[in-house]
């Protein structure tokens, strides 16, 4: 095998544990490169597909395990993967997981040949000390990079012997967080290749009793879905899905997976009426309170929103999509007022208004008029949502029992009015005083986010970043969906002084439905079996009071048939819980607290070796040939590097768009001429079968394959307004090809338009058109054509069949044509729709959803499996999608050679980018619509 090959065997799985907001995601990657330098591994990316194949082989990913433990919400994850380097040559073996940035790594090692080489946390300045000889030599390399929203990407490397292998471990823990009524855990599975041992295992210990869990998968076929094992018992769910290497092909004897998707589990716990749920384990308690069935408090919302130059285009557009939906899920008992602020500040209405019909309607046209233009005041803008609350609030105008909240909505720096920024946080919070809670929206990258987080949490908020994509609208209703509905203000936990230390934080400014409060701490006494319990709060109506008592579990009663492998969980949940919130603190304290807390989290993160902001995690290689070491710090990245990871990204994406562009035109001069380009969207499928939406206004297009079993009919088109269906057969190969891959094509089209009664049918063989009660057929031997009074058909020769419908769309079917003798590939048919604009805003199908246009975002531009072809993240439709920037062949000016066209490729038949399913545009017949 050459040296000079690199090698990448891309296994992609990640498992999260998670409650949303906090989302613990993981993706695995294992790839190897043979031992070459940096100049020969560039060199290498020119060789051929084939070789790359023979190389993949020589590295055997042979078992993957993700195992999630989660005791009362604390959620325990351990990544394994063991992979064998089979070649001659020593190999270099990539490792690489997706976590969440919430999540805190507790260990990682390498197993190499009987050697342990583990990970050491150390604080993070020590460790940056320590090995600045290396780094600056660059023997050293950061081994955690922002990864998508939510998540951040652990890598490593090693060298592996000749037939040597390798185990690679990772573990990190979580808390997990409850959002609008349950927990999420998530499993993404992206193997890319088939694996001897692939295992998803999740134990759910829940001590309060599990009310539901649900399982459901992406990728789940009929064939897989009994795979999914489930069992569910009082207080405890076992969830497995592990599928062996025949259940994993494709087809029998090929090497594709059809494992690729979301594996998600949701469950939720019983919830007893009065002060929660409270476990004692080994000289630690945590307190679990989230009470059933409290009627909700109204609201009183103020929204400031950023009108300024900057919020131009899409964003204030997507702000105002978003404010007119919020606005209609106000209660009528809510109040609410809108501030919009440039240089000026200008208000809807002087004071606050009930949420009646009338209002919200007016609010909603009062919206729609919203347009950008001038500065960034910040200051005096929430100023005067701050004096709006207190007036209305001194006049007795707002429910007495009711929640005061300002959502501030804004893309920049203040820059008008007051522009520094602590000055700008003192002023709120004075003028705050405590009395309302400030949530801080920041759209884009250009946001100080660090400013707006601790304005946020200064004045019992909080910040949230809204990513400038697609689904901006979805991201600012999704927020407001989660405080929307206040239960209970001024929430206490109470605890005897003398019975427990080391409390986190027992004081919340309100209690959202759906969600859960928790606090842990420190017993004084480790022998303590019960444990006095009080919580105040203000409610509806009344104050909400409750009293009791805890008792220490026995857990050998509670799960008896358990080995208790978590006996610490408390206590770790404890610290964890602890060091997130000294974290906070010092970043909003006063200059004292913030010394005092940084110190006491970074003790806790050193004593409990959690990775924080504060520490970091050494890794030691072993020697190289020259005998050096090569150490690798994983770190804790802050919201500050990931919003300059998010630029880079993107200014390495508007590089990749650039090179993929000269690209075309260089390898495709004749066939793009100047006056002659397409400036109109496209869509067609081709190919076998190859979906593609080109989108020239952004210089960039879609794609997507749908595999299924040859004899499908998809519907592609249906307007049922104009009673336009187009419906395609797909064929297969005359036998399966050598290496397995079942190839399909669509070979038959049916179309009609109902209201101008005209019924076509096109195969690769004839054309026949219902025309004055009768079929005429056509050849595709001749070129001609037939004009009728409702549709017009015109065939060039063995080429193309245009179909014009009268005042309505266009379409082009273009004929494929291979040599009759070829052992495997048979005739097949392009589809190409021109003038698509003219149908009407219900048309729908596998290509008709997109004719009035796809929003979507791309960030996160990463190398994929294929150099040539990175990876990167999507935004659309409200999913975050794994895509690949690849080429699909637009045949419409050369109908043999085609043209490459540069294109994201969503992956698993389009999910994520497709409504619903590929199965849903399944039908039963040619000209049928179920």
């Amino acid at each position: 095998m050459s040296g000079l090959l690199g090698v990448r065997l891309l296994l992609l799985w990640g498992c999260v544990c998670l409650g949303l907001p906090s989302l613990t995601q993981g993706a695995l990657v294992i790839s190897g490169y043979p031992e070459a330098t940096q100049e020969t591994r560039g060199a290498a990316r020119s060789l051929q597909k084939r070789s790359t194949n023979e190389a993949t082989s020589q590295v055997e990913v042979y078992s993957v395990t993700v195992e999630c433990t989660v005791m009362s919400r604390f959620a325990h994850t351990v990544m394994t993967s063991k992979a064998l380097n089979k070649a001659n040559s020593s190999q270099e073996i990539f490792f690489e997981v997706d976590l969440p940035k919430t999540a805190f790594i507790t260990n990682f090692s390498m197993e190499i040949e009987g050697q342990v080489y583990a990970g050491e946390v150390k604080e993070k300045e020590k460790a940056k000390k320590q090995y600045e000889k290396a780094v600056s030599s660059g023997q050293t390399a950061g081994l955690v990079k922002a990864s998508g929203r939510k998540m951040e990407k652990f890598s490593v490397s090693v060298n592996i012997a000749a037939n040597s292998n390798v185990t690679f471990t990772l573990t990190y823990e979580e808390l997990l967080q409850r959002k609008l009524g349950h927990y999420e855990i998530l499993t993404r599975v992206k193997p890319k290749t088939l694996v001897q041992e692939f295992q998803i295992v999740t134990n759910i210990f829940e001590p309060q009793g599990i009310t539901f869990v649900d399982a459901h998968a992406t990728f789940l076929s009929n064939e897989l879905l009994p795979l999914v094992d489930k069992t569910v018992t009082d207080k405890k769910a076992h969830i497995s899905f592990s599928p062996t290497v025949e259940q994993q092909r494709k087809c029998p004897g090929c090497d594709g997976t059809l494992i690729d998707g979301d594996f998600v589990i949701k469950y939720d716990v019983n919830r007893a009426k009065g002060f929660g749920d409270i476990q004692i384990v080994n000289g630690y308690f945590v307190h679990f309170f989230a009470p059933p069935e409290l009627p909700r408090l109204p609201k009183n919302v103020v929204f400031v929103i950023d009108r300024s130059g900057s919020m131009g285009g899409r964003k204030m557009a997507q702000t105002r999509e978003a404010m007119l939906e919020i606005l209609k899920d106000l209660h009528e008992e809510d109040h609410f007022a809108l501030i919009l602020f440039d240089n000026y500040i200008t208000g809807w209405r002087g004071s606050l208004s009930k949420a009646t019909k009338e209002n919200v309607d007016e609010a909603r046209v009062y919206v729609r008029h919203i347009r950008d233009d001038g500065g960034t005041n910040i200051n005096d803008a929430v100023l005067t949502g701050v004096r709006m609350l207190v007036k209305d609030r001194k006049e007795k105008r707002l429910p007495e029992r009711s929640s005061d909240m300002i959502i501030l909505m804004t893309d920049g720096m203040p820059n008008y009015g007051e522009t520094n920024l602590q000055k700008i946080q003192e002023n709120m919070r004075f003028a705050i005083g405590g009395n309302m809670s400030l949530f801080c929206l920041g759209f884009g990258d250009d946001v100080d986010y660090s400013f707006l987080d601790v304005m946020g949490k200064q004045n019992k908020g909080l910040a949230r970043r809204i990513y400038e994509a697609s689904d901006s609208a979805v991201q600012l209703q999704g927020f407001y969906e989660d405080v929307s509905s206040p239960l209970l203000l001024e929430v206490d936990l109470r605890y005897p002084e003398n019975a427990v230390d080391s409390l986190t934080t027992n004081h919340f400014s309100q209690l959202f439905n759906g969600s859960e409060i928790v606090v842990a701490g420190r017993l004084t006494d480790n022998d303590l079996d019960n444990l006095p319990v009080e919580v105040f709060g203000e409610g509806f109506e009344e104050k909400y009071e409750v009293q009791g008592e805890a008792s220490a579990l026995n857990w050998n009663v509670v799960y008896p048939d358990e080995e208790y492998i978590f006996g610490d969980f408390t206590e770790r949940l404890w610290a964890y819980l602890t060091i997130q919130q000294l974290l906070d603190k010092s970043k909003s304290g006063t200059p004292d607290e913030k010394v005092n807390a940084t110190a006491k989290a970074l003790d806790m993160s050193l004593q409990y070796s959690f990775v924080t902001p504060l520490t970091s995690m050494v890794v030691i290689k072993p020697e190289t040939e020259d005998g050096t070491e090569s150490p690798l710090i994983a770190d804790k990245l802050t919201e500050e590097q990931r919003q300059q990871a998010d630029k880079m990204a993107q200014r390495q994406q508007a590089d990749i768009m650039a090179q993929t562009q000269q690209a075309r035109r260089m390898a495709y001069p004749v066939l793009t001429p100047v006056s002659n380009t397409y400036s109109s969207p496209s869509y067609f499928v081709d190919g076998d079968p190859h979906f593609m939406i080109e989108l020239p206004d952004r210089d960039d297009a879609l794609c997507f394959n749908i595999n299924d079993n040859p004899g499908t009919i998809f519907t592609l088109v249906r307007d049922p307004e104009s009673g336009i269906l187009v419906n395609g057969q797909t064929i297969g190969d005359k036998k399966i090809p050598l290496d397995g891959k079942i190839n399909t094509y669509f070979w038959r089209f049916g179309i009609i338009h109902r209201t101008l009664g005209v019924r076509l049918e096109v195969s690769t063989h004839e054309i026949s058109v219902f025309q004055d009660g009768k079929w005429v057929k056509l050849l595709w031997s001749d070129t001609g054509s037939l004009k009728g009074p409702n549709v017009d058909l015109l065939v060039k020769k063995d080429r193309s069949l245009t179909v014009t419908l009268k005042d309505s769309v266009k379409f082009v079917i273009l004929l494929h044509k291979v040599w009759q003798k070829h052992p495997y590939h048979q005739d097949y048919l392009g589809f190409y729709t021109l003038d698509s604009h003219l149908l009407s805003p219900a048309v729908h199908g596998l290509l008709g959803q997109f004719y009035h246009g796809i929003e979507y975002e791309v960030t996160d531009l990463r190398p994929g499996e294929v150099p040539e072809k990175p990876d990167a993240t999507m935004f659309v439709k409200g999913q975050e999608l794994n895509v690949t920037r690849g080429w699909q062949r637009d045949f419409r000016r050369n109908v043999k050679v085609g043209e490459n066209v540069p294109c994201w490729f969503i992956h698993s038949n389009g999910t994520g980018l497709i409504d619903g399913d590929a199965a849903d545009y399944i039908v039963s017949g040619l000209f049928k619509t179920a």
